[in-house]
């Protein structure tokens, strides 16, 4: 699709977060027992205790993942500067996942900067990215830097993992679907959303 001018400004741009401003803040709530969400849901004891756990995910995952080396030469080859603007919270273990992923795939090419939107400060973008109507993060949208036109978009999960998560969702609590969730993420160890990005950099590059 053409992205409408309406949804993607400068001004979007330049008030995203960078990964580690990102990060920053994430901590920084946590510590006042908050959320990056200031709904009163997403401030629960159970779910500041997932927002901890993300910012160790987070933490392990820039230190453990590695990208392969046909995705990082499809990084290096991308021909013009993209942007990529990342829809998040810090309570989303979907996003503690993949974002650092994303952040090193952004580091691995000269033409591609990565920003990142807290979900609930951003509707317009957020509802017009949405998932089978729901507000479902990590979102991805990757737009030309030159004049803001989409290339594409990802998200909020790895294709295979999503065709489970609609399985599984009506059929166990959210505890436990968490839990499996993650550990699908473990036993993945990134090469699923390697994969996907490989072909979208290709399609988006061409």
């Amino acid at each position: 699709m053409t992205l409408p001018s309406s949804v993607v400004t400068p001004e979007l741009i330049a008030s995203a977060l960078t990964y580690d401003q990102y990060i920053t803040l994430s901590t920084e709530l946590l510590t006042q027992g908050r959320t990056t969400s200031e709904a009163p849901s997403y401030n629960t004891p159970e779910i500041l205790g997932y927002a901890k756990l993300n910012l160790h995910r987070m933490s392990r995952l820039d230190k453990l993942a590695s990208l392969n080396a046909t995705l990082k030469t499809a990084l290096e080859s991308v021909s013009e500067p993209w942007i990529w603007l990342v829809l998040t919270e810090s309570w989303c273990g979907d996003a503690a996942q993949s974002i650092p992923v994303l952040h090193q795939m952004a580091e691995q090419s000269p033409n591609v900067s990565i920003r990142f939107l807290l979900r609930d400060k951003n509707p317009e973008l957020m509802n017009a990215y949405l998932t089978n109507g729901g507000k479902s993060i990590p979102k991805l949208v990757c737009v030309r830097a030159s004049d803001l036109t989409e290339l594409g978009s990802w998200g909020p999960r790895p294709a295979a993992l999503q065709t489970l998560f609609l399985e599984w969702r009506d059929k166990m609590p959210f505890p436990e679907l968490a839990e499996r969730l993650q550990r699908w993420y473990n036993e993945d160890r990134t090469q699923s959303i390697q994969h996907e990005f490989l072909e979208l950099i290709t399609v988006w590059n061409r």
